[in-house]
């Protein structure tokens, strides 16, 4: 059992006087609880959006410290994913892994313990096509559905509810799940059936890890040869080497403010994580006889890096490591 001060002050109010009414209307016109799982870089922000959006918010995290920062900003806070599934018709997952997808909805006490017939759960996490299948499938056995919903957008997508999400499943779902994914981002794409999503996620993250190394292999040589960065970047953002790693996330410290290169790396989208997404990637690719040699490249770099020490560091900290300057964990 679990309660929301904010939430049932928010219900006193609502009755305690006409005036007071009109004044929480105007701050929100949902009423409806959205469960979330996951509370790191991308989930705390997520869930933040929904509640600046009016949704009432009941959330769960390994990490209680996490949860208890939620709290703190109104949302309730429950003791495990099926917790989460008691209180909530329509959940959120952003949780690093496929086997943490697996183990929020199929555990001992996971999602399903709990679900009922008529449950919309969107998993927002980057994880194996064949997996988001799997677990739809079992999703669908106990009466609910289920929606992959991998996002685009970065940490700084998340913060400012401008991340784009790549749908997988079916549609009526997703019309159904629109008010919750239009809180937290701002373009969805509709993919497909089950494991769509992930599809497009994973050959969208194949082809960033790689403009990501590309742009740090020519901004370190510039910068040796005596360019300035700034200067470097200018020119690559209005010329053919435009891209998102240069013009909107750059891994040159000090080019771009409130990116994680200019924060010592820290606070965005870890090496491990896009190490994650690209050995998903080689691992579909093979299942087609599909090459992906610079993909394969991109991996053996940021696994490299990774043993160096800096697997919790943001993905751009290949220009740091390529110039001998990656800050130790």
């Amino acid at each position: 059992f679990f309660f929301s001060l904010r939430m049932f002050g928010r219900a006193t109010v609502l009755f305690s006087g006409r005036s007071v009414l009109l004044s929480v209307r105007c701050y929100s016109s949902s009423t409806e609880t959205v469960g979330v799982i996951g509370l790191g870089n991308m989930g705390f922000s997520m869930a933040k959006n929904l509640m600046k959006n009016g949704f009432r918010v009941v959330a769960y995290d390994v990490n209680p410290e996490s949860t208890q920062k939620l709290g703190e900003l109104g949302a309730s806070v429950a003791a495990s994913p099926k917790e989460v599934a008691e209180n909530a018709r329509k959940i959120v997952s952003m949780v690093p892994a496929s086997a943490h997808v697996k183990e929020v909805y199929c555990g001992a006490n996971g999602v399903l313990q709990a679900s009922q017939a008529g449950d919309i759960y969107i998993d927002a996490s980057t994880i194996d096509p064949h997996v988001a299948k799997e677990v739809s499938a079992l999703v669908k056995a106990a009466g609910a559905t289920m929606l992959d919903t991998p996002v685009s957008g970065g940490v700084t997508g998340a913060a400012n509810g401008t991340l784009t999400f790549m749908v997988g499943g079916a549609q009526d779902d997703l019309e159904k799940a629109r008010p919750i994914l239009e809180a937290m981002g701002k373009k969805i794409t509709y993919c497909g059936a089950n494991g769509s999503g992930q599809i497009v996620k994973l050959c969208n993250n194949l082809a960033l890890a790689i403009e990501m190394i590309g742009i740090s292999e020519a901004m370190n040589l510039g910068t040796k040869l005596g360019a300035d960065p700034k200067l470097l970047a200018d020119v690559f953002n209005c010329s053919t080497a435009r891209c998102w790693s240069s013009d909107s996330y750059n891994p040159v410290p000090g080019v771009m403010d409130g990116v994680p290169s200019s924060k010592n790396y820290e606070g965005g989208f870890g090496v491990d994580l896009i190490s994650k997404d690209l050995s998903l990637a080689v691992t579909a690719a093979q299942s087609v006889k599909a090459p992906i040699p610079l993909g394969s490249s991109a991996l053996q770099i940021y696994n490299l890096i990774s043993t160096h020490g800096f697997g919790g560091k943001d993905f751009g900290i290949p220009f740091a490591f390529f110039g001998n300057k990656a800050p130790k964990e």
